[in-house]
């Protein structure tokens, strides 16, 4: 068997358990370990080392075979860590346990480092774009600097379940959720940073649209997975060169993935 099809035969079994497992969430905690084991397995085959090297060997012919797979198995896995989100902050709500499976502590370890110089203050805005069942970027945001800080998500679901985990972790800090899009959004000009979530499908389309919504010094830290990270993460894309400037990517090759910083170019001075 082929360099591919060694890789397909390892991604398939993934493909069909994320399919079968986000269809089976029925509000309850039922299936929630089966998924936990799963989510962990599939963090660990992306930042395995031989599995990166293997996938780096392909030439690029043949990463176009893997084209219909990944963007399945990227979509699946999305789906299941809004699921996982879920079940986290049902978990808590229901009995008070705050257990962190080795998905979340990979998301944790990275949020103290995530806009590398351009640090968050007490006197920062926040936004986090894809906030989830399980706000835990807002909370250690808001916890270890007093900024404020808005999260934005299309599941009302999870925006419910998420404002309840505040009221229960962090009642006391200043952190607001909406179920809503960017531009009804009426804090976009006081934004000093903006965090996209790595699953978000339209994360350079919402991009574009913030331009002409925030102020002219807001950085933006865009999470993204290329290569074979890409199985788990929307990769990098191009930008508007005159509209925003990468100034920085944060590569980590221990953690699921990376970070592209990105700052607003004021056009006046072009």
């Amino acid at each position: 068997m082929n360099a591919i099809g060694r890789i397909q035969d390892d991604l398939k079994p993934f493909r069909e358990k994320f399919g079968e497992y986000a269809s089976l969430y029925d509000r309850t905690l039922l299936n929630s370990s089966e998924l936990e084991l799963l989510m962990d397995a599939y963090s660990s085959f992306v930042i395995d080392e031989d599995h990166k090297k293997r996938w780096e060997q392909l030439e690029q012919q043949e990463w176009s075979e893997l084209d219909p797979l990944v963007a399945e198995l990227r979509e699946n896995s999305a789906s299941c860590v809004a699921v996982l989100e879920k079940y986290r902050a049902l978990r808590l709500l229901d009995g008070g346990e705050v257990d962190i499976a080795d998905y979340f502590k990979n998301i944790e370890s990275c949020i103290e480092k995530e806009f590398g110089h351009f640090h968050v203050t007490a006197d920062s805005k926040v936004l986090l774009v894809g906030s989830g069942a399980f706000p835990m970027t807002p909370l250690l945001i808001a916890k270890k600097t007093g900024a404020e800080v808005v999260g934005i998500d299309i599941d009302e679901e999870a925006i419910d379940l998420g404002r309840r985990v505040i009221d229960k972790l962090g009642h006391d800090l200043c952190i607001r959720l909406e179920n809503t899009f960017v531009e009804n959004l009426d804090c976009t000009k006081e934004l000093t940073h903006i965090i996209f979530s790595s699953t978000v499908a339209s994360k350079y389309d919402i991009l574009e649209q913030l331009y002409d919504l925030t102020a002219e010094h807001v950085v933006v830290a865009m999470r993204f997975g290329n290569q074979l990270k890409s199985i788990f993460n929307y990769p990098l894309q191009e930008v508007n060169t005159s509209k925003w400037r990468m100034v920085e990517q944060i590569l980590r090759p221990t953690q699921v993935f990376d970070i592209a910083l990105y700052q607003r170019v004021n056009q006046s001075i072009i």
